[in-house]
C-alpha cells in the first residue's frame, strides 16, 4: 500500500515537472501495387495490407495514432497507394490523412511531422525510396536504406 502511494505521487511529480512528449513516429511502405504499371491503386495484397492495418493500429491496439500523413494524391490518381493504405485506418479512428507534401518533398513531411502539437503519435505511408530522406530530414543519425525488392 505504502509503496502505490509512492508511485502515485511520483508520477504526479513526474507529470508535473515534464513537458509534452514528442510524438512517436511510425513509418510504413505504401502497399502492394498492381503489376500493371498504368494502375495506380493497390493490388489485392495490398488492399488486405489495408485492411490489416485497421487492426495493427487501429482503437486499442496501444499505437495510439493521432495524426496521420500520405503523399498528395495527383488527379489522375498518382502516387495514392500510399493514401488508399492508410485510408480504412483513418476512417476507423475518425482521422483524416494529411495529404499535403508531394511525394518527394521530405523537408515538407518532417515540417509537418514536427509542427505536430496534437494528441497521440503519428503514422506516416510512403514511397520507400522517400522514407530515408523523411528520417534524415528529422535528423536521424543513420536514416534505413529501404530496400527495392520488398
Amino acid at each position: 500500500m505504502l509503496l502505490q502511494s509512492v508511485l502515485s505521487t511520483l508520477w504526479l511529480c513526474v507529470g508535473i515537472t515534464s513537458a509534452k512528449s514528442q510524438p512517436t513516429v511510425y513509418m510504413i511502405r505504401h502497399g502492394e501495387k498492381p503489376r500493371d504499371p498504368e494502375d495506380h491503386g493497390l493490388a489485392s495484397d495490398g488492399v488486405k495490407r489495408a485492411q490489416c492495418l485497421r487492426h495493427v493500429f487501429g482503437q486499442g491496439s496501444g499505437y495510439n495514432i493521432g495524426y496521420i500523413m500520405a503523399p498528395h494524391v495527383k488527379k489522375n490518381g498518382e502516387h495514392g497507394r500510399a493514401f488508399e493504405t492508410v485510408l480504412p485506418l483513418a476512417k476507423d479512428l475518425g482521422l483524416t490523412v494529411d495529404t499535403h507534401c508531394k511525394r518527394n518533398k521530405v523537408r515538407c513531411v518532417a515540417k509537418a511531422i514536427m509542427s505536430y502539437d496534437g494528441p497521440g503519435n503519428i503514422l506516416i505511408a510512403w514511397r520507400h525510396s522517400t522514407m530515408g530522406g523523411i528520417e534524415d530530414e528529422l535528423g536521424a543519425l543513420e536514416p534505413i536504406e529501404y530496400p527495392d525488392g520488398r
